[in-house]
């Protein structure tokens, strides 16, 4: 898991392929680490085609429910979707971090090093 910082004002979609470029994770065996996930779960907020573009270029696939707006439909897993709630339960998990929840650091990366500490502290 990764987390990027940016100003509350902006769309969170600015903030994606920064994110998936972030961090790697380890293969099973011999082999160098994977820099991307195999799949991506999103909400409706990462819909666009320029999202799902990027995506499919770079060999991932995708579960992300189209908005109603929308007119291309295709394959939706919900089974897979109902994961999503996991991140979403970790995020309310960290807001009862009363530091994280009312952001005391005023400084951007001391704020993201204190949620990375809080993460560590759920998964420990």
């Amino acid at each position: 898991m990764s987390f990027v910082l940016q100003p509350g004002e902006q769309h969170e979609r600015r903030a994606f392929e920064q994110c998936m470029g972030r961090d790697t994770a380890k293969r099973r065996g011999a082999g160098r680490p994977r820099v991307r996930p195999p799949r991506v779960v999103g909400d409706k907020a990462y819909s666009p085609r320029c999202i799902r573009h990027w995506l499919r270029q770079h060999g991932i696939r995708v579960t992300i429910p189209r908005k109603v707006t929308e007119r291309r439909r295709g394959p939706f897993d919900k089974q897979v979707y109902r994961l999503r709630a996991r991140v979403e339960q970790l995020i309310n998990r960290l807001k009862q971090f009363r530091r994280i929840a009312t952001r005391y650091e005023k400084r951007g990366h001391n704020y993201l090093w204190m949620v990375t500490i809080g993460a560590i502290l759920l998964w420990l």
